[in-house]
């Protein structure tokens, strides 16, 4: 084992972290979070990675009652269009699900991406000009993450149009909101994902996703394949 390896007991930390990491939807208290931990949790957003250095994500945090209502109505109309994808028996399970918190959570945060930032060419974009906004979706990991290990929940609510969000937000043009999440104390984390406990979708397997250095080719390191078997799902 590496000698910068994390301690034991860190490493299980880091790992339950990942594996209990839940999208809360209607787990929700309403008790507030306190100044100092929400620091934590932004500043652990703060500390991702991101391509030559660019750090192109800002966060707004909101807490107006009147703000977040705007935002559920522009939620309340995305989901009405999305509803309608879906048919017969998909459809009625689709309009059970609670996928938000935006009024229940104490907290909400619009983490967006500068596309600007850093100037006209950035070290490491040229080729991948969307990886400011993979740098921003780091920035929302580690803010999920952290939250998991204060006790926190997190839900990203992925049902909004960009454009409107960004209009009831004021955004300027180089800005685009990138994640909206609703944050706070939840009466319990699932065992599962919720839609997978809903029957929505269920895990891949992971060894049903791995090839060998070409797409389609099977891996060759036994050793791999045996761990990969071993582990829990």
């Amino acid at each position: 084992m590496s000698k910068h390896a994390l301690p034991e007991p860190q490493r299980e930390g880091l790992y339950r972290a990942i594996h209990e990491r839940r999208d809360v939807r209607s787990q929700f208290l309403p008790d507030p979070v306190p100044p100092d931990v929400l620091a934590r949790l932004l500043r652990a957003a703060h500390h991702a990675p991101s391509v030559g250095f660019m750090q192109p994500w800002d966060f707004i945090v909101i807490d107006s009652p009147e703000t977040r209502q705007a935002v559920k109505a522009l939620y309340d109309g995305a989901n009405a269009e999305a509803a309608g994808h879906y048919e017969g028996e998909r459809a009625a399970l689709y309009r059970r699900l609670k996928l938000e918190g935006i009024v229940d959570s104490p907290i909400n945060l619009c983490i967006t991406c500068d596309r600007t930032r850093g100037g006209p060419h950035v070290l490491g974009r040229d080729t991948v000009l969307d990886a400011d906004l993979f740098s921003t979706c780091l920035a929302v990991q580690n803010l999920w993450l952290a939250a998991r290990a204060e006790g926190i929940g997190v839900g990203w609510v992925s049902i909004l149009s960009p454009s409107r969000l960004a209009d009831l937000l004021g955004l300027p043009a180089n800005v685009v909101p990138v994640a909206y999440l609703c944050i706070g104390y939840v009466t319990e984390f699932l065992p599962r994902p919720e839609l997978e406990t809903a029957g929505w979708r269920s895990r891949l397997p992971l060894d049903s996703l791995m090839h060998g250095n070409r797409w389609g080719e099977p891996l060759q390191d036994a050793p791999l394949i045996d761990a990969i078997a071993d582990a829990p799902p």
